[in-house]
C-alpha cells in the first residue's frame, strides 16, 4: 500500500492531468490506429489477440476501435470514442475495473512516465494481460536528456534502462524487442516556442497542436524498426513489446 502521504499528491497530479486532457481532447478530433507507424505491429498482433484493451488513448488510440475495450480519464475522449463505435470506460490506469487475466494484447503507450506511482501502473497492467499475452509500452530514456519538451508534456521521469527492465520483470514482463519511438520535435527553438505558448497561451496551444503541429507529425513519422531485447543506447523514447510469463518464470531480456 502507499503511503498516506503520497495519495493527496498522487491525486492532485491524477487531476491536473484530467484536466489538461479533457482540454486537449475537447477541441479535437479522432486520428484512426492505421494512421500511425504502429499499424503494422498491431496488425501482426491481432490474429492471437481477440480480447483487447488500450489504457488512456485519449483520440490516438493504436488498437482497432471495433473490438478493442478502451480506459481513459478524460470524459471527452471517452465520449468522442464511444460515438465512434467503440467501447471505452472511465477509469484511471493504475485502478483497472477488469478481472485479472482478461486481455491477449493490451497498448499503454505514453503513461508510466505521467505518474506518480509508475510501479503501481505497471503492476495493474499486468494483471490484466494473460500468461502468454502482450503488452505495448512506451518509455522516454536516460534522465540525462532531460529537456523543456518534457516539462511540455508533463513527464515526470526518464528511465534508465536497466531500470525500467528491473520494473517490468518485477511484473513478469519479459521484452522481446524494442523500437526508436516518439514525436518529439529536434529544434530546441520550437520547444521552447511551444513551452511559453503552453504557460501562456494554453488554448491557442492547444489548437496548433492538434491542427498542425499533430498533422506534421503523422506525415513524416518513420517507419519502426525493432531490434530484439533492449536496444536503449543512444535512443530518446522506445516503444516495447513485452510478453507476460506465467507466475515463477523469471523474465529475462536480450540487452
Amino acid at each position: 500500500m502507499r503511503p498516506r502521504s503520497q495519495q493527496p499528491r498522487e491525486r492532485d497530479l491524477l487531476n491536473r492531468n484530467r484536466r489538461y486532457y479533457d482540454l486537449l481532447w475537447s477541441d479535437a478530433s479522432l486520428i484512426e490506429p492505421h494512421r500511425f507507424n504502429t499499424w503494422p505491429l498491431v496488425q501482426s498482433l491481432l490474429s492471437a489477440a481477440e480480447r483487447r484493451l488500450e489504457v488512456a488513448p485519449g483520440l490516438r488510440p493504436r488498437l482497432p476501435l471495433i473490438g478493442t475495450q478502451f480506459a481513459d480519464i478524460s470524459a471527452p475522449a471517452a465520449a468522442k470514442l464511444h460515438a465512434c463505435g467503440a467501447h471505452v470506460v472511465l477509469a484511471e490506469a493504475g485502478a483497472l475495473p477488469f478481472p485479472q487475466d482478461t486481455f491477449d494484447l493490451v497498448c499503454a503507450l505514453d503513461i508510466i512516465e505521467h505518474v506518480d506511482d509508475d510501479d503501481g501502473v505497471v503492476s495493474e497492467l499486468s494483471r490484466v494481460t494473460r500468461a502468454g499475452g502482450s503488452l505495448l509500452i512506451s518509455a522516454p530514456l536516460h534522465p540525462s536528456r532531460w529537456t523543456p519538451f518534457d516539462e511540455i508534456v508533463g513527464h515526470k521521469r526518464r528511465y534508465e534502462p536497466l531500470r525500467l527492465l528491473e520494473m517490468l520483470s518485477n511484473h513478469r514482463l519479459q521484452v522481446e524487442r524494442t523500437a526508436v519511438f516518439g514525436m518529439q520535435p529536434r529544434s530546441s527553438r520550437l520547444v521552447n516556442i511551444g513551452m511559453w505558448c503552453l504557460l501562456h497561451q494554453r488554448e491557442r496551444a492547444m489548437w496548433w497542436y492538434n491542427r498542425v503541429f499533430m498533422r506534421l507529425g503523422l506525415r513524416f513519422q518513420r517507419r519502426l524498426r525493432f531490434s530484439l531485447g533492449m536496444a536503449a543506447d543512444h535512443v530518446d523514447e522506445l516503444l516495447l513489446v513485452c510478453r507476460r510469463l506465467a507466475a515463477g518464470r523469471p523474465a529475462r531480456s536480450h540487452h
